[in-house]
This record gives C-alpha cells, structure tokens and sequence, in this order.
C-alpha cells in the first residue's frame, strides 16, 4: 500500500506561482508512474500532468502546459509540480497519484493509489 501526501498548496493571486510536493512512502519509489490530476467545484477530475518512472518522461494537459512543470525525486520519494502564472481557473483540489509501471498515464482510473489532495485558490 502506497501512502501519498500532498503539501504546499494555498491561496495565491493571479500571475503568481506555487510549488506542490507529493510525499510517497513507498520504498521502490522509482517503479511508480506519478501524476497530479485536479478537482474544481462542480467539475469532474481531470488530469493536470504525468512523469515516468526516471523522469525521462513527462505530459501536460493542454490547460496548464508552459506554465506547470512535474518533476521527481527518487532518493527522496517526491515528485513536484511547480505553478507558475497562476490564473484563476486553475483553482481546484489537486491530488497526487501512483501506479506502478512503466509508462505515463494520462487516465484516472489507471491510478492505483491516491492522495488526500490539497487546496489551490487563485484570486483575479
């Protein structure tokens, strides 16, 4: 089992930036896909961006690409994802997620394990 921490989420003006981590306390870290996915009030959960297992590999929703950057951390079991130009509707509840393979993920419901999620607020 898994366990993921989300932290560094808050609330934050537009053009400004955040820095999310995700905690994983999985030793084998390495073998796991991760990705962040988001939620707004109302909408369903959608994919914000993915990273392969060495970090070779990495893809973005359409909405957050040349703003948002994924990276990870292997010997500490962390990925990221830094925020930068903040605009309003990227507020939402951003979740961490892992699956345990090889190759990116862009889909839900092929994530094994979830994290609490932690709040984003972007204020106009």
């Amino acid at each position: 089992q898994v366990q993921l921490v989300e932290s560094g989420g808050g609330l934050v003006q537009a053009g400004g930036s955040l820095r999310l981590s995700c905690a994983a306390s999985e030793r084998q870290f390495s073998r796991y896909i991760m990705g962040w996915f988001r939620q707004a009030p109302g909408k369903e959960r959608e994919f914000v961006a993915a990273i392969s297992w060495n970090g070779g590999s990495t893809a973005y929703a359409d909405s957050v690409k040349g703003r948002f950057t994924i990276s990870r951390d292997n010997a500490k079991n962390t990925v990221y994802l830094q925020m930068d130009s903040l605009e309003p509707e990227d507020t939402a509840i951003y979740y961490c997620a892992a699956s345990p393979g090889w190759n990116i993920r862009l889909v839900s419901h092929e994530y094994n394990y979830w994290g609490q999620g932690t709040q984003v607020t972007v204020s106009s």
